[in-house]
Parts: structure tokens; C-alpha cells; sequence
């Protein structure tokens, strides 16, 4: 697919990344030329510099000749005007936007009465705060994801090093009473990305990710020896920027006493105009003594959400030690995310890889219905639907061949039925797969269901 890429940032440039791998063709507009410069170094990308509200830049870029157009540069205003030149100049079939604005849901409205058609209009912090929010009452557990429309859950936790299960192998761990319905998926071992077999020893340090139906979710957290989920009362949350005002306005809407800790004077009036139960602190949150003043101890989450990863990271480990229950670090830098696992930060959030997520479910074909990625790329749950042609239909699951690094976590049918698949099962036409899969298997997997795909339509 011939893939053009408003602007070259760190975003742009993952997506760039990832799709390249893929096999599509990319074309990358970005105005800054040192930043064009080191796109040329590290991209087999067509690099056009120019900006990409400029009608001739684009079409120097190839605008119609691309089949999707992806705005992600750093002005709402250009990505939105350079849909419309699409749609207007091009036959450009899908176009996907980022917008930061907290005013995103008045453009969404104002795009569909003007007639504008955007594919997807994402908004990063909207999106981050979604995946906030769900693990926030979940003691032990760093991050929990929906698939099948809910009917599956996958859930992430760090084995101490007196956890019951750690130095067992996955095969002893089952026969100590794992609920049937429930597979350790992937395990982070250090710099180490594992899709582990029976034979595998978890061992302490580790960072698993076990997957289940919704149904079952209580009982196999129960069974790894994590707490029930615990009812939000008081959430600290640092920082008075746009995802910071987000967060605390669902936490009002859970009937949540939240303060929020803002160093800029002027910001914090700002803020206690939009928040009405919100308590707003004119003060420094990674301050031990601002925060004891406030009293931390016992606060069921503490969520770092300035625009600074370093003050993230550090006011992050400050809370824990100061007694709150749950701490949540915002991470821009994709490549902070691996320092903040082993900072012992288990829960961490970034607003551009899932922004990437997003978009990649749009650019992949149809039968992707979602995707999400882990720590840097290194792997990714895919959700899948079985086509009637596939080779994968009709056929047990010990008699498939997947690639290598890639395995079967869940199957959910049409007509309702979920299971965490053993060899017996099959997948079966119109089913949604959940497979878990290391980085260099995803081409290899989704090309042979959209091989399979473009058969039947033959």
C-alpha cells in the first residue's frame, strides 16, 4: 500500500517504522529540515520536505497516487487541512487524523456537517486515559486490555520474588488449579519479549501478561494471588495539562475525590473553572513535603501526568514510597518505557504508542479489528477474524502451523461462546482470534489472512 505520512515526528516516525516492515510504501512531509535530514538516515522512506498544508508539497509527495493519507504532525490545523486537500484533490481512500485539542469532539462534529470524511479522528489523551482508568481499582495488576468486545481481558502483573508461582514452569502452574479458561500470553523477562510454551519457568522479576474470558477475570486473578478489585476513593494526579484535567473529570464522574497538583498559578484557575469537585493544589505534586502536607498515605492511585517524563519517572517512585496504593507514569519517549519496568514503575502509559495502536488498525485490512502493541514494539496482540477460505478454519489448533512467535490466547464465536483455546479446538469461520505475537512474526501472520482473504473475493 502506497502510504503518505504528514509529518515526521516521533509518532510519524514509529508508524513510518512499523509499516515500512510491513512491506507498504511510505512517503513522509515533513517542514523541518534537520528533522528530514535524519528521516533520510534512518528510513526507507521517501522524505519530502515542505509542509503539508501546502497543495504543491503534497502532490510532490504523490497525494494522488496514495491510497491513505495519515496526518500526525504537530498542528491540528494542518492535519485537519490536509484531509480536506485530500478529499478535494486526491481519491485518497482512507484519511486519519491526530488531534490534540480538547475541543477534538466539536471537530468531529463539524467535520461530518461540512461533509469532510475522516476515517478516524484520534485523539491521544482521550486515548491514554482510556487505558488509565480500567486498572486503577486492580491491586497488583499494571495494565488490563479488552478484546472481543470485552468478553476477553488481558491483564499484566510482576512476579515478586515470593510469589507462589515463581520458578514453576507454566505446565506445574496449570496443575496447581488454573481455571481452565486462562494462559500466561507473554512474558517480559528484562530486555527479553517471551511467548512461552509449557516447558517455560516463570521466574521472579518477570512481567507476564495472562489472558482470560471476562467471566472468569475474579477467579484467575484470585487464583495468582491478587487482591479483589478495591473502590477509588482518593486519586493525586500531577500535572494541569489536558490529559491531567481529563483524567480527573472521569474520576469526578465516578463520584472520586481527586486533587490535582499544578506548579503554575494561572493554569490552576484555569482548571478550577472546568473542575468542580476537583481539588486544585497550587504546588509542587513531586515535592515529598506538598504531598505528606496533603496527605498521600493510603491515596489509592497517584497518577503522573506532566508533559515530563524524568518528573513522571521520579515523582512516580516518590508516591510509592510515601504509601499510595497505585502509582501511573505517563511516558511520551517511547523508549522510556522499558527503564520505567524496571524501575519497578509497573503501570506506564503513552499517549503516542497508543495513538500507533489506533492508526495501525486502520491501515492493516478489515478482518484486523484491533491491535495492541507492548513496551517497545517488541509485541503485539492482534485481534483477527477467521474468513470461510482461510487455511486456519475448520482444522485443530495442533494441527496448525503458525509462524514462529505467534500463538493462539483466545477465540471468541459469533454466536457469543468464548474460550482460551488448548490443541483441540479450532477456529472456525467468523470467529475473532486474539494471537499474541513477537514483532518479526505480524507480517507473516497477517499475510496469510489477507492472502486468504483476497481469494474468496476472487
Amino acid at each position: 500500500m502506497r502510504i503518505l505520512v504528514a509529518g515526521g515526528g516521533e509518532v510519524a516516525t514509529h508508524l513510518a517504522r512499523r509499516l515500512i516492515r510491513e512491506g507498504n510504501e511510505i512517503v513522509i512531509v515533513e517542514e523541518d529540515a534537520d528533522r528530514c535530514a535524519r528521516l533520510e538516515e534512518t528510513l526507507d522512506a521517501k522524505i519530502v520536505q515542505g509542509s503539508a498544508a501546502s497543495i504543491k508539497t503534497l502532490h510532490r509527495a504523490g497525494l494522488r497516487e496514495a491510497e491513505m493519507l495519515i496526518a500526525a504532525t504537530s498542528a491540528d490545523e494542518v492535519n485537519l487541512l490536509a484531509c480536506l486537500i485530500a478529499q478535494a484533490d486526491s481519491n485518497v481512500k482512507v484519511k486519519v487524523a491526530r488531534v490534540r485539542t480538547h475541543e477534538v469532539h466539536h471537530w468531529r462534529r463539524i467535520a461530518e456537517q461540512a461533509g469532510l470524511k475522516i476515517d478516524l479522528i484520534i485523539h491521544p489523551e482521550s486515548e491514554a486515559v482510556a487505558r488509565i482508568l480500567p486498572v486503577l481499582p486492580l491491586p497488583g495488576v499494571s495494565d488490563i486490555f479488552d478484546f472481543a468486545e470485552g468478553k476477553v481481558k488481558l491483564f499484566g502483573m510482576l512476579v515478586e520474588p515470593h510469589h507462589w508461582f515463581a520458578g514453576k514452569t507454566l505446565i506445574e502452574v496449570g496443575r496447581s488449579g488454573a481455571p481452565p479458561h486462562s494462559l500466561v500470553a507473554l512474558i517480559f523477562r528484562g530486555p527479553e519479549v517471551i511467548i512461552p510454551h509449557g516447558e517455560e519457568r516463570v521466574l521472579p522479576g518477570d512481567h507476564v501478561y495472562v489472558i482470560t474470558r471476562q467471566t472468569d477475570l475474579e477467579e484467575v486473578m484470585t487464583f495468582l494471588g491478587l487482591k479483589r478489585p478495591e473502590r477509588l476513593e482518593r486519586v493525586f494526579v500531577l500535572g494541569g495539562k489536558q490529559i491531567g484535567i481529563l483524567a480527573a473529570e472521569e474520576l469526578e464522574k465516578r463520584g472520586v475525590a481527586v486533587k490535582l497538583f499544578e506548579r503554575n498559578l494561572e493554569r490552576c484557575r484555569k482548571i478550577a473553572e472546568i473542575l468542580h469537585q476537583t481539588i486544585v493544589v497550587h504546588g509542587d505534586g513531586t515535592d515529598a513535603g506538598t504531598l505528606m502536607q496533603e496527605n498521600i498515605h493510603g491515596v489509592s492511585a497517584y497518577l503522573a501526568l506532566s508533559d515530563d517524563d524524568e518528573d513522571n519517572l521520579i515523582a512516580s517512585l516518590l508516591a510509592r514510597r510515601l504509601g499510595a496504593r497505585k502509582v501511573v507514569a505517563l511516558i511520551n519517549r517511547l523508549n522510556y518505557l522499558p527503564m520505567a519496568q524496571l524501575l519497578g514503575i509497573n503501570t506506564s502509559v503513552s499517549p503516542r504508542l497508543a495513538t500507533v495502536d489506533r492508526i495501525l488498525q486502520f491501515v492493516r485490512k478489515g478482518q484486523v479489528v484491533s491491535v495492541t502493541t507492548f513496551r517497545e514494539e517488541e509485541a503485539e496482540a492482534i485481534e483477527l477474524v477467521a474468513s470461510a477460505g482461510s487455511r486456519y478454519v475448520g482444522r485443530k489448533l495442533r494441527e496448525l502451523r503458525f509462524p514462529a512467535g505467534a500463538i493462539v490466547g483466545a477465540i471468541a464465536r459469533p454466536g457469543g461462546e468464548v474460550i482460551v483455546p488448548r490443541g483441540e479446538a479450532s477456529i472456525e469461520p467468523g470467529d475473532r482470534v486474539i494471537f499474541f505475537t513477537l514483532e518479526k512474526a505480524v507480517k507473516q501472520l497477517e499475510a496469510a489472512f489477507l492472502a486468504e482473504r483476497q481469494r474468496e473475493r476472487r
